[in-house]
């Protein structure tokens, strides 16, 4: 199995909008990633910290605040390519291949100078077992040691993403660098969300500045995916509304108004109670039905 990367599409500055603390924690950490060879190699700072040179981030925080984007954008803004991996690439049928599967990543992340970003990376980084009965259990503890021995062999950039980072091993959690926290967007990036989402070629049928106001104020506690949503759920029904009138389209105050409304109503009803896994993926069946992803 390969692993091929890419050139990222995306730069910080450009292309991703997040509430103020996170990017101001993300910019202090690109600060230190874009030092880092001059300090470790240049300096020979690495004689002292020879774990410093691989520089490990994790990114945490609830779905759709820009996770997987930014991890993109880091290594845009480096000028390194990309590599993103989720547990559907490194899982095999086959006992050990997984392990060796890590490896390769490794490996193809340190020829082609990439950044290594792993999703949903609590799955790989889950406490290791210590009741060990059947084969697949012994082939999850190889794939967290073979992990673990990479981490410290690499001297690059690794970038993990959760959604449940308390599930962290301790033995990971100790070789993370920097912990950044994605919250919902604030009132500020929510506004600077609908006003990228709302394209120029969309007909508005009101005032932008005002609608961009009153979006911002009306989706409090989303996500920038919550707020792409709406907009998915708003403009077919300027289309309906146009056609039923037979008038020319313009996105109207009244269909955002519905949109939010439709997907509160569905998150509320389907809310996660603590503990609660059932809800839990009733919430995640709800989100994907509406075009959460």
């Amino acid at each position: 199995m390969s692993f091929p990367t890419y050139s990222p599409r995306y730069k910080l500055g450009n292309d991703v909008i997040l509430s103020e603390a996170t990017a101001l924690q993300l910019k202090e950490c690109l600060a230190k990633l874009r030092f880092r060879r001059t300090i470790y190699v240049d300096w020979n700072f690495a004689s002292v910290d020879p774990m410093g040179l691989c520089t490990v981030i994790n990114f945490y925080g609830p779905p759709g605040t820009g996770k997987t984007l930014s991890a993109e954008a880091v290594a845009g803004e480096l000028g390194l390519r990309f590599l993103p991996l989720g547990i559907a690439e490194l899982e095999s049928k086959f006992l050990g291949d997984t392990a060796k599967n890590i490896q390769k990543a490794f490996e193809s992340a340190r020829e082609d100078l990439a950044v290594l970003f792993f999703d949903e990376a609590d799955t790989l980084l889950g406490k290791r077992l210590s009741s060990v009965t059947q084969g697949v259990d012994n082939e999850v503890n190889a794939m967290r040691s073979t992990l673990l021995i990479e981490l410290e062999r690499f001297d690059g950039i690794v970038i993990f993403a959760s959604n449940f980072e308390r599930n962290y091993d301790t033995a990971f959690r100790s070789r993370i660098g920097y912990h950044i926290r994605f919250d919902n967007p604030d009132f500020a990036a929510r506004r600077r969300l609908w006003d990228r989402l709302m394209v120029d070629g969309i007909p508005l049928g009101a005032d932008r500045a005002q609608l961009l106001t009153h979006c911002a104020e009306l989706s409090e506690g989303f996500s920038g995916r919550d707020i792409r949503t709406c907009m998915r759920l708003a403009l077919p029904k300027t289309l309906l509304a146009a056609e039923a009138a037979d008038e020319a389209p313009a996105l109207q105050r009244v269909h955002l108004d519905e949109a939010i409304a439709e997907l509160t109503r569905a998150i509320n009803e389907v809310a996660v109670a603590p503990g609660n896994s059932k809800t839990h993926n009733d919430t995640m069946t709800a989100r994907r039905l509406l075009g959460v992803n």
